[in-house]
């Protein structure tokens, strides 16, 4: 039993090496893979947080943050939380009872509101991984665990967790489909525009703090920007004639590529960040739409029907040299760049139904289909870790989010509300 521990300790890469003045090196950590085939889940304890003995104290309080940082610490897929009647009383046997790690938390509640403390330890060794202490209003206090879970999963995985981000998508929930922003586990939604008409395509710019996404409000399909803070401040980037579909942000957010029909044709066209045209990048080869922007910048991927079918096409920005890298599949569409721009999600035809497939951005490589159950799968985006992908999956009459790691594992729908859901869209929330 110690040799299948130690070498547990030693595959979740948790040992820390150290140097001659005795400070850890990042580099002597081995992390956990959650993508792995085969890797089984980490084992933790997540008990009540301890507080003060009063009215609504540790019944009540401390049992929610607990609750809370479980359902987030879970999210990710490679965490299994073990019950809470499988423990009990002030010095349980961990061991004994299965535990990797736990998550030991305390909180005071002040005039100045509440101040939580959360330690991650490792069972075998006894020692304290990670501690951090946070203080705020009552009210913030899901920001203040959804952060130190994500400390916790890049604890384990060298990766930050995705715990504190966001997600836009399109509802008909109100009737007309609006935009609406909401946490990883949908409990806490807004809605953004309300524009009671059809809204379409989201896309975040990069920094998180606008949405972006057409509208045909007024009467055209128009594009417009809203900023996400509690103003909601919105203005038009484009109204010109026909399309005005996207767009792709530039890295840096100063520039974009969208849709326009404003000459017949759907092409891609380049923009500044107030609207104005800087380049056309196609020109009447089919219809050109989807296009996403890697993160290196120097390249888009999108979707053009010039060989008969829609297919991914991949376009250098700076010699325009275009080349086709989808050849499996009847239609290949909606292209989304990883994080770190080594591969490619995009919905595919396969035997009359849509999947989510990943591949390299290169001619003719082999793809790798993600979803494999029935119902259609559409609409991806990477996760801000490049970890998991979300998508809309669309079973009979309902469209609702689903999520799934890029290995095909651990699909589940996100959350449940009124009516449909489609377009998600995944980003870091903004650092408060």
């Amino acid at each position: 039993m110690n040799m299948i521990r130690s070498a547990l300790i030693l595959f979740f890469g948790l040992l820390l090496f150290c140097n001659g003045s005795g400070s850890a090196r990042a580099e002597g950590k081995v992390y956990l893979d959650i993508t792995a085939s085969g890797t089984r889940k980490i084992n933790m304890a997540v008990p009540p947080f301890s507080g003060p003995a009063q009215s609504g104290g540790p019944a009540s309080i401390g049992l929610d943050l607990s609750s809370v940082l479980e359902k987030a610490l879970e999210f990710h897929g490679i965490i299994s939380i073990i019950p809470r009647q499988n423990y009990s009383g002030s010095s349980p046997d961990w061991k004994q009872i299965g535990a990797d790690y736990i998550v030991r938390g305390s909180y005071t509640i002040s005039s100045g509101g509440l101040g939580i403390e959360a330690s991650l330890m490792d069972v075998a060794s006894g020692s304290t991984l990670l501690g951090k202490k946070y203080t705020g209003p009552l009210d913030q206090r899901q920001d203040m665990l959804f952060k130190f879970c994500d400390l916790v999963i890049k604890e384990l995985t060298g990766d930050l967790g995705v715990a504190h981000s966001q997600i836009a998508f399109i509802s008909n929930g109100s009737g007309a489909k609006e935009a609406y922003l909401t946490n990883i586990l949908g409990d806490r939604t807004r809605q953004i525009t309300r524009h009671r008409n059809l809204v379409i395509s989201p896309r975040f710019t990069p920094d998180g703090q606008s949405l972006s996404y057409s509208s045909y409000h007024k009467g055209n399909q128009d594009l417009f920007i809203t900023e996400l803070n509690q103003s909601t401040t919105t203005q038009v980037l484009s109204r010109r004639k026909g399309m005005n579909l996207g767009p792709a942000w530039s890295p840096d957010g100063q520039r974009m590529i969208l849709t326009m029909s404003k000459d017949g044709n759907p092409d891609l066209y380049m923009l500044d960040r107030q609207g104005e045209i800087l380049e056309q990048l196609t020109s009447r080869a089919g219809i050109n739409v989807s296009a996403c922007w890697a993160p290196d910048g120097r390249r888009v991927a999108f979707v053009s029907d010039r060989s008969g079918k829609p297919q991914v096409y991949l376009m250098d920005l700076v010699s325009k040299n275009v080349k086709r890298i989808t050849f499996k599949g009847t239609e290949n569409v909606e292209p989304v760049w990883s994080p770190k721009g080594d591969l490619l999600a995009y919905t595919s035809l396969l035997n009359g139904s849509y999947q989510i497939c990943i591949s390299p951005p290169d001619e003719g490589a082999t793809p790798i289909q993600v979803t494999k159950d029935s119902g259609h799968h559409e609409a991806p985006d990477w996760s801000p870790d490049g970890k998991q992908i979300i998508f809309t999956k669309r079973d009979g009459g309902s469209q609702k989010i689903y999520a799934i790691l890029k290995n095909g594992t651990f699909q589940r729908q996100l959350f449940s509300m009124k009516g449909n859901q489609t377009y998600p869209r995944w980003i870091y929330k903004k650092q408060d």
